[in-house]
């Protein structure tokens, strides 16, 4: 037992925080209470059955600078809590068209929600939000959607970690949020 706390503090000490099987240097990695519950790391992130698709729709996208992390925020309708995907991907491909988008960023995360784009919200859009000056985000681009499902691509400078929760309620509306580290 001796042996694992020495290890555990030379880790400390070299500033190397492992986040889901990876291994980051502990400035990459931001913990907030908020995020307790919540894994941070470069892994792909789902809720729900990703066969399913629901009525709720995607009524909007934010993006929120942070002391820690960039935040894209993804408002959605009230009804049945939509299901979604996030992961990081080659390139962002537009649904259903198959075209591969220019998305700006050394990496990129594909943002699937499985429901429909809302009236007032533009799937294919090439700016979906304005995230010039961001430390992490670079572009959030639309990627379509159809039959029911709603496509988003975030370019981001780097593969860094991030988090995607949801919050609302069937009566208020829903809305994923996905933060990535700076």
């Amino acid at each position: 037992m001796k042996r694992i706390a020495n290890v555990l503090v030379a880790a400390g000490a070299a500033g190397i925080v492992s986040i889901g099987g990876a291994a980051f240097p502990a400035g990459a990695v931001t913990h907030h209470a908020a995020g307790c519950s919540v894994n941070w790391g470069i892994n792909a992130k789902h809720r729900g059955s990703q066969t399913i698709t629901v009525a709720t729709r995607v009524k909007g996208v934010r993006a929120g600078r942070h002391g820690g992390f960039d935040r894209l925020v993804i408002d959605m309708s009230g009804g049945k809590q939509p299901p979604f995907s996030a992961r990081y991907v080659k390139k962002i491909v537009a649904d259903p068209s198959g075209k591969v988008l220019k998305v700006r960023g050394k990496a990129k995360i594909l943002i699937v929600v499985r429901g429909p784009a809302g009236r007032h919200y533009h799937p294919n859009a090439v700016n979906l939000a304005d995230v010039s000056g961001f430390k992490t985000f670079r572009q959030l681009r639309g990627a379509g959607s159809f039959e029911r499902v709603t496509s988003i691509g975030l370019g981001v400078r780097a593969k860094l970690p991030f988090r995607v929760f949801e919050l609302g309620s069937s009566q208020a509306g829903w809305r994923i949020v996905i933060d990535v580290a700076h």
